[in-house]
């Protein structure tokens, strides 16, 4: 298979597999004579993997470690099991900081009049700044 077919049967872009590839993240292709690349399903099943675990959070990083346990014969499930309940305490950790932000922000707009005048609490917070703009 060239580029383009893995391309269609993984839902990934060229440039993100050959990023893949230079981030050593998959097995290397074979090059073909005119030095074209050449996959096989070992590829398409690491693609597919990779864009899978991608789309699920997780890191570059994380990501190839993955690829390694799939390709190790000798993997325990336990050791993947234990990488994806890290993976739900970061996002868990990811959402309660976000629930502080949108909370904050709540907060801010709630003391901002949104009227057609200069004064506006959300700047005057966010900037440190306290002064207030001269009504004209």
């Amino acid at each position: 298979m060239n580029i383009s077919d893995v391309a269609k049967k993984t839902g990934l872009t060229s440039k993100a597999i050959r990023f893949y590839e230079e981030k050593g993240l998959v097995t290397p292709p074979l090059r073909s004579e005119n030095g074209y690349r050449s996959y096989n399903q070992q590829h398409l099943n690491e693609l597919t993997l990779l864009r899978q675990a991608r789309l699920v959070g997780f890191n570059l990083d994380e990501c190839g470690e993955l690829v390694t346990l799939f390709n190790d014969p000798a993997r325990h499930s336990a050791d993947v099991k234990a990488r994806t309940l890290q993976k739900v305490a970061e996002i868990e950790r990811h959402i309660s900081e976000l629930q502080q932000m949108k909370a904050q922000l709540l907060t801010l707009a709630d003391s901002c009049p949104g009227d057609d005048s200069a004064d506006c609490p959300i700047i005057d917070n966010l900037s440190g700044c306290c002064h207030h703009h001269a009504k004209s």
